[in-house]
């Protein structure tokens, strides 16, 4: 049985691409009082906002259940307005052996934004169910933020 998986999803935003790239990069402290919610807080343990190898700390609630997750940033690609980060701690890593968020936006002149969200894992055994409903979480987190910058 084959433990890894990927799962891709977009969702169309009517707000500023390049702000909702911003925000995962240089503020994601700033996604708690956008979606207050879903994020309680959002801690630099190491290095500085926005720059590979820092070690970003997120309290969260998913499904009820308030939960935590040690990021490291993979990578960064300003072109494409990517951010992929490597969970490395927390509620996560009790089911996966590992998982890799990557949030990538599509800004188009004059129109809508396209914001995808890429999850690589491996889970720890056949039992773990897909993260579906993580991403529908990411979703949220999304339709979120767009509001609060649409107000």
């Amino acid at each position: 049985m084959d433990l890894s998986g990927k799962m891709v999803r977009e969702v169309e935003i009517k707000s500023d691409g390049d702000v909702f790239h911003e925000i995962f990069r240089y503020k994601p402290h700033h996604i708690s009082t956008m979606s207050p919610g879903n994020i309680q807080g959002v801690d630099l343990h190491e290095g500085d906002w926005g720059t590979v190898g820092s070690v970003i700390f997120w309290n969260y609630t998913h499904d009820g259940k308030k939960k935590t997750a040690k990021d490291i940033i993979e990578a960064v690609d300003e072109e494409k307005k990517l951010v992929r980060f490597k969970v490395v701690e927390g509620d996560l890593m009790q089911l996966y052996k590992t998982f890799i968020i990557t949030v990538h936006v599509d800004t188009k002149l004059g129109g809508n934004n396209l914001v995808t969200w890429t999850f690589e894992y491996e889970k720890l055994s056949g039992n773990v169910e897909d993260p579906n409903s993580l991403m529908d979480f990411c979703i949220v987190l999304t339709k979120d933020i767009e509001a609060h910058h649409l107000k």
